[in-house]
């Protein structure tokens, strides 16, 4: 359902107007203003050491830098960003950075290592949904300002617990909890001791090309461009506008109200094809669509059903008839495109095969069960296909859509029974994925970490250990082959059901160019956009 509340956009023109009555305007009729029609219900703050979904993520790392950053063509090789040169020790202990002089904060300052050292020291601080991205290292409240230290302006150093690899530091500092904010602006803004964090929820203090003018949740998301930043285009301005059905969007984006429609599914998809007024762009990124089975259910927690659901649901069905132009078939923990990735896909709907794992589970008879999953499409015909297919050997699903975020919530709490959701993963390495799958070392109702496979309060010892060995080992090849190996166990003893892997897509208006998808959805870019 589309928001209909009128908000109001700055101007230095005209100060304060509704957006219904401006919006025209501002897409069809002027170079310097973007606007995108986008599913935006899935934030929960802007903060990027608080931020874990993936719009969420997207919109920090256009409001932010890092020290490095994925390529922007190629996600395996490393650029800097606030910083133009690393190096480790002999030891794999010690990394030093050497800051960028030319970058500065939106605010007109220059980003010095001061500032980065209290970035990342904020985010252990704070521990927030995506600090183990980073405190993996052995960085801790307790010791992180003696490990992470600014030597002087341009000289930052980071001290690891344990040798590591610099590719794998590098990876894990790419990542949107990695963001460099201002000292200052942040501390001036703090309320007890939060670290500025209330205020950066609907604030900004970055480096990167845009700033955030505000966020309305579930409504609309305003950018302007930094005065002081690399963005060298004619846009100035970029309208972040919530618009939830895909429908919507398509009409939108024809009528010239949008210059993007970022969440067209098939359907709207084959309207465009062939049609010269648009230029769609298509992006194979790490985002996987899984179910999560929540371990505290009786039924749910017997391997006979993880296995049965798996034999049971229609994979090729779905992929083919509700998202052909949007999905592949994927059915591991590791996305396609990554090394190490396994893209065996030995599960099928095989009914028989179901029903014959229900009845050793002591489950003949089947068991009534609610589903949640996100009410933007693709996911409620997703749903209900599955539905059926559960249906058919004996598990009586009920279907629960809310929003985005209230899924995740509920997820986050421990509070779903079978959750319908998505993963994107958050730096280009096996381990990002592998590690909160696998790596649950407490399972507690409090635990300090909490990785994906806590939510469904999953926890294997044996898995655990494998992704421990596999992220530590040097040897590049022995590494991709552990790796492999444990995919292919997860498969079949884990109460994750992957099913499909997402190809991003963003219809533009022809007169739009530069918009960039990356693999990553926090390298999603809006860098190089232009309106001609």
């Amino acid at each position: 359902m589309i928001s209909r509340r009128g908000f109001l956009v700055g101007s230095a023109a005209v100060p304060f107007l509704s957006y219904a009555s401006i919006i025209p305007t501002l897409a069809a009729g002027r170079q310097d203003i973007l606007v995108v029609a986008q599913q935006l219900d899935n934030m929960t703050s802007l903060d990027p050491h608080e931020s874990f979904e993936a719009v969420g993520s997207e919109v920090c790392s256009n409001m932010y830098q890092r020290l490095v950053h994925p390529a922007f063509d190629d996600p395996e090789k490393i650029e800097g960003g606030v910083a133009n040169s690393w190096e480790a020790d002999a030891e794999g202990k010690v990394f030093t950075f050497k800051i960028n002089p030319e970058a500065k904060f939106a605010s007109g300052s220059p980003v010095t290592a001061e500032d980065a050292a209290f970035s990342l020291q904020r985010a252990i601080k704070m521990d927030k949904g995506a600090a183990f991205i980073i405190n993996q290292f052995g960085f801790t409240p307790d010791n992180v300002e003696k490990s992470i230290v600014a030597v002087d302006d341009s000289t930052l150093t980071l001290t690891v617990e344990t040798p590591t690899s610099l590719s794998f530091l590098l990876y894990c500092l790419s990542s949107s909890v990695g963001s460099i904010v201002e000292k200052k602006v942040v501390l001036e803004n703090a309320s007890g001791d939060d670290l500025g964090n209330g205020w950066l929820q609907k604030n900004s203090a970055g480096s990167g090309e845009w700033v955030l003018m505000s966020w309305k949740p579930s409504e609309s998301i305003m950018l302007s461009v930094n005065p002081h930043g690399a963005y060298k285009g004619n846009v100035k301005r970029i309208i972040l506008r919530h618009v939830i059905d895909p429908s919507s969007q398509l009409l939108m984006l024809q009528k010239g109200d949008v210059d993007i429609a970022r969440n067209l599914t098939t359907e709207q998809l084959r309207v465009l094809q062939g049609d010269e007024n648009y230029n769609v762009i298509r992006k194979g990124v790490a985002g996987l669509v899984l179910m999560s089975l929540n371990q505290k259910n009786e039924n749910l927690a017997k391997p006979q059903v993880w296995e049965a659901i798996k034999w049971a649901v229609d994979y090729k069905g779905i992929q083919e008839n509700i998202v052909p132009l949007t999905h592949e078939i994927h059915q591991t923990i590791v996305p396609d495109g990554f090394a190490g990735a396994v893209n065996d896909t030995p599960f099928q709907k095989d009914v028989e095969k179901a029903k014959a794992l229900m009845a050793e589970a002591g489950l003949a008879d089947g068991f009534d069960i609610v589903m949640d999953h996100y009410s933007a499409q693709p996911y409620p015909d997703i749903a209900q296909a599955i539905q059926a297919n559960l249906g058919e050997i004996g598990i009586r699903v009920q279907l629960q859509a809310a929003e985005n975020r209230q899924v995740l919530t509920k997820m986050r709490a421990r509070e779903h029974q079978i959750a319908l959701s998505a993963w994107g993963s958050d730096y280009f390495d096996p381990n990002t994925n592998v590690d909160v799958f696998c790596n649950n070392p407490d399972n507690s109702d409090n635990a300090k970490n909490k990785p994906f496979a806590w939510r469904s309060s999953y926890q294997n010892e044996e898995f655990m250990k494998k992704a421990v060995a596999a992220r530590d080992e040097r040897d590049p090849a022995t590494r991709i082959k552990l790796y492999q190996e444990l995919q292919r166990e997860f498969m079949h003893n884990s109460p994750f059901t992957i099913m499909l892997q997402k190809t991003e897509i963003a219809a533009c208006r022809k007169d739009v160019t530069g918009m960039h998808l990356g693999t990553l959805s926090d390298s999603h870019s809006y860098a190089r956009i232009a309106k001609a």
